[in-house]
């Protein structure tokens, strides 16, 4: 029981015309390759030339004077706007490439894993925004909860943001009274915000460290930097 194939015949468009009246019905079939070119030449012409009305010609030197003039306001938009303001939407975009594994400082820490120039920011440190009253009920908590170590950063007389538990990896960063890092309040639509920008230049696998400016206490927290100038105790 041989049934002879209907020959597949062409339109005058030169496509083929579909037996069943739908080409999903009919399946996965070749086409040749001049009815391929002839199509594809066909679109390219009609994606790269526009519209009549539309065809404007532009001298070389008018495009490069544009260019120039584009650079111009922007290196003058960087001066007059606030360039904290600029870095840290620039950090959001492209984050430093950084991991956490154990120090020879204390536990964890913070390292570089690309080279990081001096005067960039390297991260946020992000947690919840809390009052005083709450910073206390949480540091009592924490003991009783055998939770040793608090990651609690004061932003203000009124505010401190706890990454304790909710948080990033600017958490590991570790004290050292010769850092490469400092910490900087600055403010980012009307809200304030704690950034931890390079003193210097970075290496890559170089642990990122910063002054945790303690106040000072009569119950001293011993320092484990290991740093010439170091000063003993965290407060």
């Amino acid at each position: 029981t041989s049934f002879s194939t209907p020959k597949k015949k062409k339109r005058d468009d030169g496509m083929r015309e579909h037996v069943t009246g739908c080409a999903r019905s009919e399946g996965y079939y070749k086409i040749d390759k001049k009815d391929k070119l002839k199509y594809l030449n066909n679109s390219r012409a009609f994606a790269e030339e526009p519209p009549a009305d539309t065809q404007v010609r532009t001298h070389p030197s008018l495009t490069a004077g544009r260019r120039s003039e584009q650079r111009r306001l922007l290196s003058s938009f960087t001066g007059s706007c606030d360039s904290d303001l600029l870095k840290f939407n620039q950090l959001k975009f492209r984050k430093k490439k950084l991991k956490f594994c154990k120090s020879h400082i204390h536990d964890w820490g913070l390292f570089a894993m690309e080279p990081i120039a001096a005067d960039e920011m390297v991260i946020e440190y992000v947690g919840q925004n809390i009052r005083q009253v709450i910073a206390d009920m949480r540091e009592k908590r924490y003991e009783d909860e055998g939770i040793g170590s608090s990651y609690m950063f004061r932003v203000d007389h009124d505010t401190i943001i706890d990454a304790t538990k909710c948080g990033n990896f600017a958490r590991f960063i570790n004290h050292s009274c010769n850092p490469n890092c400092y910490a900087k309040v600055i403010t980012v639509e009307s809200q304030k915000k704690i950034v931890i920008y390079s003193k210097q230049h970075i290496n890559v696998n170089e642990e990122i460290t910063y002054d945790y400016k303690f106040p000072i206490e009569d119950v001293k927290i011993p320092c484990l930097c290991g740093s010439e100038n170091c000063r003993g105790t965290l407060n």
